[in-house]
């Protein structure tokens, strides 16, 4: 039966983490530390299992999704490639973050921090790009319909601001795409689907840094990797194939409800050890 629920879990991780960009990390991490209180077989899953583990997995969702994401010619590699010079350095500091962390602080936070997200995707629609300044990088992209919308950012401030991301992916184990998402829509413009698309390039390449340096500290539980990574396989296809077809303001919509309900489950349990 466990492992049923580890493959589901991979699944709904998979699909929602292509969906919308977020690597699958906010259910993976949130769905074990939950487990860890109602099943003995997940009795030895620690913040730091939970985190190595969820990123292994993140490197299959990522490149599964990415490569549906090819095919579709929505993945800006340049602007993936720059943001990863921050992510990289800063998913290794949030790995290092992550090491003497207990397990209250850490859903409490992690809790604070889904509800923040989700905070960010409800006044998105009242937020503006930010100016491109200097010689700052500026792109058009052309959609289905013909219409043209013009995005960009300054390589410096991108840099620094995915640090940042990177940061909270080696920390939470979330991928840093339900940052860096909201950040290329709010802060640069970028379309929701091309930055949903290169979200996961991103959280491909940060994953990679990040599962390395928790697999030599032995925090990757291979058992759950095991029954995860072929559910998270198969979701992220299928989240890339649904996130073509379905309209991004109701993705969004749902997105918002999920970190919310979870984000307050966890700081619940973090609070009251339930």
């Amino acid at each position: 039966m466990v492992w049923v629920i580890l493959v589901l879990t991979g699944l709904g991780a998979g699909m929602l983490g292509s969906l919308m960009g977020l690597g699958g990390g906010v259910i993976v991490v949130p769905a074990l530390m939950i487990y860890g209180g109602m099943h003995p077989f997940f009795s030895d899953v620690t913040p730091q299992t939970a985190v190595g583990t969820s990123l292994l997995i993140m490197i299959f969702t990522g490149l599964s999704s990415t490569l549906a994401y090819m095919k579709q010619k929505t993945v800006d590699y340049k602007a993936g490639l720059i943001f990863f010079i921050g992510s990289g350095p800063g998913a290794l500091f949030g790995v290092w973050l992550n090491k003497d962390l207990d397990v209250a602080p850490f859903l409490i936070c992690f809790g604070l921090f889904m509800i923040m997200v989700s905070f960010i995707l409800i006044i998105r629609n009242r937020l503006k790009p930010l100016p491109i300044k200097g010689k700052g990088i500026r792109r058009v992209y052309t959609m289905e319909n013909g219409n043209e919308i013009e995005y960009g950012f300054t390589p410096v401030f991108a840099i620094v601001l995915s640090f940042i991301v990177g940061m909270f992916s080696g920390l939470f184990g979330i991928g840093g795409g339900s940052l860096m998402v909201p950040a290329m829509i709010l802060m640069f413009g970028f379309p929701p689907h091309l930055a949903v698309a290169t979200s996961m390039f991103m959280v491909l390449l940060s994953a990679l840094i990040s599962s390395v340096s928790h697999i030599a500290l032995g925090n990757v539980e291979w058992l759950y990797a095991l029954a995860l990574i072929p559910g998270a396989w198969v979701g992220a296809k299928a989240g890339a194939l649904i996130n073509r077809k379905l309209n991004s303001t109701t993705l969004v919509m749902i997105l918002r409800i999920f970190l919310i309900v979870i984000g307050i489950r966890l700081m619940w349990q973090g609070f009251t050890g339930l």
